[in-house]
């Protein structure tokens, strides 16, 4: 039988290499929500990669969403809204999480700045020790450079970088993007990804357009 690719549902694709772990078969938060390849590469323990989703707290109800074949490098932090303090009041300082009489003025959750959902679409490779602010969305086909934090959306098939994230340049031109959008190739079958790997390895881009 021939082999078309790693198994998705196996916490290590590759046995041999156990600093890479597919997200998706190691998460229990059920407001994380990862695609099948998406791995998270850290060799000090790849299969935790949970604890770098920070101030997620389950009243808040934000979710993590993470595309398909991600490649996501060590030293990610995902802050997700709980993070956020009361900012219209005289003080930012979060007195009632102190307790001892403190917590009488708890916030309601109306008076936090909430982002809404973070989004990581699909084939996006972020570098290391990236950190990502609430309610961004990356788009499919982004690169984010290593040692940036990202606190605005970048668009489908961009490179962005720094910190702030900028926008450093398109990947390709936009007649290539759009068609790229609407190929999904991450959507396509294991077999017609397996009989495709060489069209969609090559630096020749045309010929991701003969495929049918």
């Amino acid at each position: 039988m021939n082999k078309l690719g790693p198994n998705p549902n196996s916490i290590y694709p590759n046995e041999h290499i156990k600093e890479i772990c597919y997200i998706k078969n190691v998460i229990k938060n059920n407001n994380i929500k990862v695609g099948d390849y998406t791995y998270y590469h850290d060799i000090d323990g790849a299969e935790n990669f949970e604890e770098h989703v920070t101030h997620h707290y389950e009243f808040i109800g934000d979710k993590l969403i993470i595309g398909k074949f991600c490649a996501i490098a060590k030293g990610i932090e995902f802050v997700m809204n709980g993070a956020n303090h009361r900012m219209t009041s005289v003080t930012t300082y979060p007195f009632n999480i102190m307790g001892n009489g403190w917590e009488e003025v708890t916030p309601n959750i109306e008076d936090l700045t909430m982002k809404g959902d973070t989004i990581v679409g699909n084939d996006v490779w972020i570098g290391q020790n990236v950190t990502v602010m609430p309610g961004v969305n990356i788009g499919d086909g982004a690169i984010i450079a290593a040692n940036s934090v990202v606190t605005k959306d970048v668009p489908p098939y961009h490179i962005a970088g720094g910190n702030p994230c900028r926008i450093i340049r398109k990947r390709f031109d936009d007649e290539l993007i759009d068609y790229l959008l609407k190929l999904k190739w991450w959507d396509w079958p294991k077999e017609k990804i397996f009989q495709n790997l060489q069209v969609l390895c090559s630096p020749d881009l045309d010929k991701i357009k003969s495929i049918k």
